[in-house]
């Protein structure tokens, strides 16, 4: 039991970073509108996630480099390696911008649900002073933490975030037997693929296969550790999911319709079953807002280092400075007169853009012997992969269809 969790620990960020409050309030929406129907599409979701971050823990452990570096090494075209370096560092750059300012909003969320808000004027721009303290916390950890003190960090907030949410699921009893069916019996409600393709999107995170490939360096050295790897990647995402279904169960719940995120749903559970409801959920809420924040502007300095050639080190003020500015421009976000509810949909669009481009990328790489060796993907691997990829692509011009419609 002790070597299990000495092994846990990148695919725990992982989790940490796609259970933001995108994904608790997609799930929240799920359950509300259609009940335990598209738990199977959680289900599916789960495994594309696997399936891609193994792809990318692997590529981490046996070549030893990230996403982009391999991108920027395998692309002998001085133009085309340029344009795709400028495109990978403005896609994440841009997409954990948005995702952060989200992240943060859904935080505040969690904290508004038991505390009061109010707005401190700092030069005259007016910043919520729950997205500060949100804000204080990710810079502190980040600044002042190595990498097993940020690991372990967010390890005790994953797990919070999971007691909170799995035990208001039991709270609510639900029909387990029903649950069981529609976990694997897939159903297409009217008006349901938008929701169906909001959680799968909001679950393959694009920056979280840079992050892991990444991440991994931090924790292996060699392929003697990618059985480890593999193990912590599928245990982490696993309970990952068992949290986001957890939100699911809990939203079928409410017998009311009238829900728009989790700090509704916690106050809609009150009344059938008390004030634990709401602290829970609010703290799993608050969480799920605040490990994404740290791991979001993380991602966006891996992803810079990268593609400068920066050296590999957490403290160096290049690096610093990467994921300062995402985590600023997420407090600002978060604090102006947008709805959070907003803001987390944008990036759920900024997601449902990238994917498609950054999963392409990853299956071009796992497919090269000069890079992985007898690691390359195997055959299945590879069906999984394009199955993936073709529906992150269908997901993308959904995505841009629900915007174009709803200007």
């Amino acid at each position: 039991m002790k070597r299990f969790f000495k092994n846990i620990g990148p695919g725990t960020l992982v989790a940490a970073a796609f259970i933001g409050p995108g994904t608790v309030t997609v799930c929240t929406l799920a359950g509300v509108k259609f009940g335990f129907t598209l738990l199977w599409a959680m289900v599916l979701s789960i495994v594309a996630t696997i399936v891609l971050q193994e792809m990318a823990a692997r590529l981490g452990i046996v070549y030893g480099k990230g996403l982009a570096a391999t991108v920027k090494s395998e692309i002998k075209n001085p133009i085309v390696r340029s344009l795709a370096i400028l495109l990978i560092l403005t896609a994440i750059l841009i997409g954990n911008a948005a995702y952060e300012a989200g992240n943060i909003s859904g935080g505040v969320l969690g904290l508004g649900s038991i505390l009061d808000s109010y707005y401190v004027s700092i030069s005259g721009l007016e910043l919520n002073a729950l997205s500060l303290l949100i804000g204080v916390i990710a810079f502190v950890v980040l600044y002042f933490g190595n990498y097993k003190m940020i690991e372990r960090f967010l390890i005790a907030l994953v797990l919070l975030m999971s007691v909170s949410f799995l035990i208001t699921a039991v709270l609510t009893r639900p029909d387990i037997s029903e649950v069981i069916k529609r976990l694997f019996v897939p159903t297409f409600p009217e008006e349901s693929w938008l929701t169906i393709i909001a959680l799968v999107g909001t679950t393959v995170v694009p920056y979280n296969l840079f992050l892991h490939a990444s991440l991994v360096r931090e924790k292996w050295e060699s392929t003697t550790h990618l059985k480890a790897a593999r193990m912590d990647t599928y245990v982490s995402i696993l309970l990952g999911g068992l949290v986001s279904l957890s939100i699911i169960v809990c939203a079928a719940a409410v017998p009311t319709s009238d829900i728009s995120n989790a700090a509704d749903l916690a106050i809609a559970l009150e009344p059938l079953y008390g004030d634990y409801a709401v602290y829970l959920l609010s703290i799993g809420l608050f969480a799920a807002g605040i490990t994404s924040a740290i791991t979001a502007p993380l991602a966006a300095a891996y992803v810079a280092r990268e593609c400068f050639g920066w050296e590999a080190n957490l403290r160096s003020v290049k690096f610093r400075a990467v994921w300062i500015v995402i985590l600023l421009l997420g407090v600002i976000f978060s604090s102006l007169s947008f709805s959070p509810i907003e803001v987390i949909r944008v990036a759920q669009v900024a997601n449902g853009l990238l994917l498609p481009i950054i999963a392409g990328f990853l299956l071009w790489i796992v497919n090269r012997k000069n890079v992985l060796g007898s690691f390359v993907n195997s055959k299945f691997q590879n069906i999984l992969g394009v199955i993936i990829l073709l529906a992150s692509v269908f997901l993308g011009i959904m995505s841009l269809i629900k915007v174009y419609n709803s200007l």
